[in-house]
């Protein structure tokens, strides 16, 4: 996606990953929903905090495998029925309990490849560029020792103002604006 021009939202600097939790948590009572927050390390009440409950991956690892079995099954079935069929030892020419072991294979196979490149395309990766990269202190303190919690200016309750206010009640380090 091309940068656009004007304010990505407002960038809050937590000291300690309760803070930021707690600070996440009062937001999302508080009605806002486009926001997210940025940690060294994984911190899941957090993610729990902003209402984070989507992950497509298990759902495109599923089909991924629903479509290696069809798939095998309909190469085989074409392979043995239509293309060279054998007659033999009398044996009909669609035999499915043979396929059942290759059919296993390309379904593993299938959703393993599905459940890697679907990740890396649901995470939008790779992403060589984001707004926050802007924000002063985020770059090398979003991956040490602070924690951080974005508010989005696409959220329908963001005003520039009045969102410097609110985060300022929820006691961060800094309150940052970020621009495209």
């Amino acid at each position: 996606m091309p940068p656009r021009e004007g304010t990505y939202g407002l960038l809050a600097e937590f000291d300690t990953p309760s803070d930021l939790v707690r600070a996440a948590r009062q937001a999302y009572q508080d009605g806002w929903r486009r926001m997210d927050c940025y940690t060294p390390y994984p911190v899941e009440e957090a993610a729990e905090a902003i209402g984070f409950h989507r992950n497509r991956v298990p759902l495109v690892t599923l089909i991924g495998g629903l479509m290696g079995l069809c798939a095998m099954f309909a190469l085989e079935t074409w392979i043995s029925v239509i293309a060279y069929p054998l007659n033999i030892a009398g044996r009909p020419l669609y035999s499915w309990p043979a396929f059942i072991v290759p059919a296993y294979e390309w379904t593993i196979l299938w959703a393993g490849l599905s459940a890697a490149f679907g990740m890396v395309a649901l995470n939008h990766m790779p992403a060589l560029y984001h707004p926050l990269f802007n924000a002063p202190n985020f770059r090398n303190g979003a991956t040490t020792d602070k924690f951080f919690l974005c508010l989005e200016a696409l959220d329908p309750k963001f005003n520039l103002l009045e969102s410097r206010k609110y985060l300022e009640t929820l006691e961060p380090v800094s309150v940052v604006e970020v621009e495209y």
